[in-house]
């Protein structure tokens, strides 16, 4: 008999042909916690040596960092976590919930009472797939061992292919122990109900080329399935070759290079005023790999009073014309159809000279340039507070823009967004649709294992950073010498500058009383901690942060208080409708009235 016979004939548990299974899939790592209803698969983790196993202190933080994972992986590496039943997965729910909003392929792996035991409310139990049958793209419960193999495959072909997304497999603890003849891993799995649309029509395709080439005021409109796709190379390319401006949306932010003349920044609530203003004029708007969703176009029917004609590039179908009606759609990966419009130009001969626009959108490109002028950025560079804009643009300098950077969520959020120009795609990690606090640690984790060489910066905030600051103890006993900036104005900052702009400077439960120390909170974890609270310490600071390679660095920089992220629009307003900074003397008399220490 042959190995490969031997081995077949040899019967495995079930916890086993799942550790076997997720090395067949080339899985290193696996963030997790363990309980009672998955002991047996870390006891089968415990006797192999081809996965690492990274003990969080928290559920949701290990499937944040399985996200982060993904995210950042240019190789098509796909995040892992394992869960315990019951409250393990109920923990988890946040971080699949992050995943699935942003369209992150995932795999979480949940354990599961005994199968004899489902509805009896036995201990730990949780219907795990009526849990999270909304926020996942597919979730499975394996009853039969021998299904276990061909459950895996289905699971991470369901999450990296058509439009990525979270999948759960639940394991019932007998399951993960019954055994039976393992076969190895299927090296290709079909299902008749999941066939997703990759390659877009080449007639929808030229039709979509021939309105582009015919318009007055193009704009081209990427998002996250730009990165999603690793169409990043594409999008340069058609944008290069068109000479058209070219907007990133949060998610989509290094699809473009930032540095080329043809791009206008991030369109939306906290946009730029040239992108928003060259989004709400445009006469063709080609979206690649973007949803028109509401922190972008705001108010629809604002957005639709201009007379436009939408192109939109997608790989869900259910995604074009939910918010925006397309008259040019086109269903696939973005990939694929972008290298067929490179295709159709090179044989329609119209390229642009030396990438130059063309004369018909020589008034467009004079319009957008005079819009530039506004110069919806400008800060107080002079100031001797410490601006959170000025430490984003100080550590984008100091990076020399190459830098990992995940965030939280909030006001540092849409500064590191607006104050970090990315050159390259995935190294910019944060969450867009759910908008979860709580990210940027764990994110910041999951990218340094998958990068260790890497810098990998955290941009947060004192509210966000102490949902998962517990996690401080996983990155000591994993090595993970990520750098935290937390840009402390002593605010949840986003719902103060609302309160403040909004409802009258009544600050509701936004203001803290009671901030940890937080350096001497990051010695206690056995990392470095620094106090920053003048401008001119800043550089310094965040020199000595990034020379410290095999240490993690937590800056508390008191930032000034009453600074607020402009442009901004406000909910209900159409895109143009923006909010930009206060001249110097109205913003010396508004801002918060309560001052640090009071």
């Amino acid at each position: 008999m042959t190995l490969k016979g031997i081995l077949m004939s040899i019967e495995l548990t079930g916890s086993e042909i799942l550790v076997q299974c997720l090395q067949a899939e080339g899985v290193k790592h696996i963030f997790g916690y363990p309980g009672g209803s998955v002991l047996y698969i870390y006891d089968a983790l415990h006797q192999q040596s081809g996965i690492e196993h990274i003990l969080v202190r928290h559920e949701q933080a290990a499937v944040h960092a399985a996200d982060a994972y993904s995210r950042s992986s240019s190789n098509g590496e796909i995040g892992v976590a394992l869960v315990t039943s019951g409250p393990g997965l109920t923990n988890a729910v946040t971080g699949i919930a992050t995943a699935y909003y942003d369209s992150i392929p995932m795999v979480v792996i949940s354990g599961q009472v005994p199968t004899a035991l489902i509805g009896q409310d036995a201990f730990q139990e949780c219907d795990a797939v009526g849990v999270t049958r909304p926020i996942v793209k597919h979730n499975f419960l394996v009853k039969d061992v021998r299904q276990l193999a061909v459950t895996i495959k289905k699971a991470f072909h369901i999450a990296k292919t058509g439009r990525p997304g979270p999948v759960l497999i639940d394991i019932p603890k007998d399951i993960s122990n019954n055994k039976c003849k393992f076969d190895g891993y299927p090296e290709s799995v079909e299902m008749r109900s999941y066939n997703p649309v990759v390659k877009g029509h080449s007639g929808q395709i030229k039709k979509a080329l021939m309105m582009l080439m015919n318009a007055e005021r193009p704009v081209i409109y990427a998002g996250g399935g730009v990165i999603l796709s690793d169409a990043a190379p594409q999008l340069n390319q058609l944008v290069d070759t068109l000479g058209m401006p070219c907007v990133n949306t949060l998610m989509g932010l290094g699809g473009y290079r930032a540095s080329s003349n043809l791009y206008l920044g991030m369109p939306g609530m906290h946009g730029n005023y040239e992108s928003n203003m060259a989004m709400q004029h445009a006469d063709v708007i080609i979206s690649v790999g973007a949803r028109f969703d509401d922190r972008v176009v705001g108010n629809v029917k604002h957005f639709s009073q201009v007379s436009r004609k939408i192109i939109h590039i997608d790989v869900d179908p259910s995604s074009i014309s939910k918010r925006v009606r397309a008259d040019v759609p086109i269903v696939g990966d973005v990939k694929d159809v972008l290298s067929d419009m490179l295709t159709q130009l090179t044989e329609m001969n119209a390229i642009s000279t030396q990438g130059r626009p063309a004369a018909r959108i020589e008034k467009w490109w004079k319009q957008i340039n005079e819009w530039r002028e506004v110069d919806s950025l400008k800060y107080d560079r002079d100031s001797q507070l410490v601006k959170p804009q000025k430490v984003i643009e100080t550590l984008h300098r100091l990076t020399g823009g190459d830098a990992f950077i995940t965030s939280d969520v909030g006001q540092h959020q849409m500064f590191a967004a607006q104050y970090y120009p990315f050159e390259k795609p995935r190294r910019w990690i944060n969450s867009g649709g759910l908008g979860t606090m709580g990210v940027g640690i764990p994110y910041a984790m999951g990218v340094k294992k998958l990068h260790p060489e890497a810098d990998v910066c955290c941009i947060t905030g004192e509210g966000s950073v102490q949902m998962c600051i517990q996690e401080l103890s996983t990155c000591k006993e994993y090595n993970l010498p990520i750098k935290i900036f937390s840009l402390n104005n002593g605010y949840l900052g986003m719902v103060r500058q609302w309160q403040e702009l909004i409802y009258d400077e009544r600050y509701s439960q936004t203001y803290f009383n009671a901030l940890p120390d937080f350096v001497k909170l990051a010695e206690a974890y056995g990392h470095v901690g620094m106090r920053i609270e003048r401008d001119a310490d800043v550089e310094g600071a965040l020199k000595e942060a990034l020379a410290l390679k095999d240490r993690l660095v937590f800056i508390d920089f008191q930032v000034d208080q009453s600074e607020n992220v402009f442009p901004m629009v406000q909910a209900g307003k159409g895109m143009s409708e923006m909010l930009l900074r206060p001249p110097p003397e109205v913003l010396q008399s508004a801002g918060p009235h309560l001052k640090r220490g009071e």
